[in-house]
């Protein structure tokens, strides 16, 4: 038996399913993330502010020519990984950063350098360190990841390794330059006490992360690591979790600065965890981090959010950083 609705309750329903209706038609559409997004950074540290203007245009140029480069690929449909891998093989050859051709020697006048990169869509991560006659660091990490069945190589083994995937190597002395060289002679005259705290002042560690049209994430970084370095001593970045992270599913992460202190808190992972587990965004994750983990002038990260947002977080005076989208963002800086 059909029981008729009362003509007060009727007209309310049916105005009730018109709002309804309304409000959903009216609804503004949820902000969609851009179909791609790029940021760099060629380290975090105190470069002066009054340094001179051919230098900082040289740095600015560098960094907005790699962040072109990104664009033009990303826009094309290429994979976040291989974009990331260009772009610091692209920052290893250039002498202005500690990191390839340019990296800061060590207390034996040599060169040693780590790199790492990973593959967000597939957690698929390679790292080197303490490599010294290999051009692209990046690149034979990255063939650690694809070739190896390991994480991570150093040393000699790496050396070994690259022979075998026909990467390029190069004498030592390539990588060094004449302001490189006044570094360390400089640091070689100063006391272990003036050494250690002068540590912050260093810039130059390169990175990258990339978001591509398929949704994918991925992160790479490298340097030559601290000027004067002793004891086979490793940094952050060729440990994946520490300086280099990306999980398709939270975030891209590439970090500079102390590396030791990267390392003791796992700054990259517990970005991403953060992000997973916390609720939190890309860029409240890494400011907590960034401002209330680390030290003041203990470095930077930048950070690619799964929806495109951009990250670029840092507590010392300034970090080289370039940062780029489909929206039309493109932008470098310094301080």
């Amino acid at each position: 038996m059909r029981t008729r609705l009362a003509p007060a309750l009727s007209l309310a329903l049916s105005a009730g399913c018109a709002l309804v209706l309304f409000a959903t038609q009216g609804r503004a559409p949820e902000p969609q993330p851009p179909a791609w997004a790029l940021a760099i950074h060629g380290g975090a540290g105190t470069p002066p502010r009054d340094m001179p203007e051919d230098q900082k245009r040289a740095y600015l140029d560098a960094l907005t020519a790699a962040l072109a480069d990104g664009r033009t690929r990303l826009e094309h449909g290429a994979s976040a990984l291989d974009v990331v891998e260009a772009l610091v093989v692209r920052l290893e050859d250039d002498p202005l950063f500690n990191a390839g051709r340019g990296a800061v020697f060590n207390a034996e006048g040599r060169h040693e350098l780590d790199a790492a990169i990973m593959d967000g869509a597939t957690l698929g991560c390679g790292a080197v360190a303490a490599v010294t006659t290999v051009r692209h660091p990046v690149t034979l990490a990255r063939r650690v990841m694809e070739k190896s069945g390991h994480v991570l190589l150093v040393g000699e083994g790496a050396e070994r390794f690259a022979d075998e995937m026909g990467v390029e190597r190069v004498p030592n002395e390539w990588f060094s330059t004449p302001q490189r060289r006044e570094e360390l002679e400089k640091r070689r005259a100063e006391e272990e006490s003036k050494r250690a705290a002068g540590a912050a002042a260093e810039h130059g560690t390169v990175g990258a992360v990339a978001l591509d049209r398929a949704g994918h994430l991925a992160a790479a970084t490298s340097t030559g690591g601290l000027t004067f370095k002793r004891w086979g001593r490793v940094g952050d970045v060729p440990i994946v979790g520490a300086g280099t992270y990306a999980d398709d599913r939270t975030v891209a992460v590439s970090a500079t600065g102390k590396g030791e202190e990267f390392i003791r808190h796992g700054v990259a992972r517990e970005l991403a965890a953060l992000v997973a587990h916390a609720g939190m965004t890309p860029e409240q994750a890494a400011k907590k981090l960034v401002f209330e983990t680390l030290k003041p002038g203990d470095g930077g990260l930048i950070a690619l959010g799964r929806d495109g947002s951009i990250v670029l977080a840092f507590n010392t005076a300034g970090m080289f950083r370039a940062a780029a989208d489909a929206r039309g963002r493109f932008e470098t800086a310094i301080w």
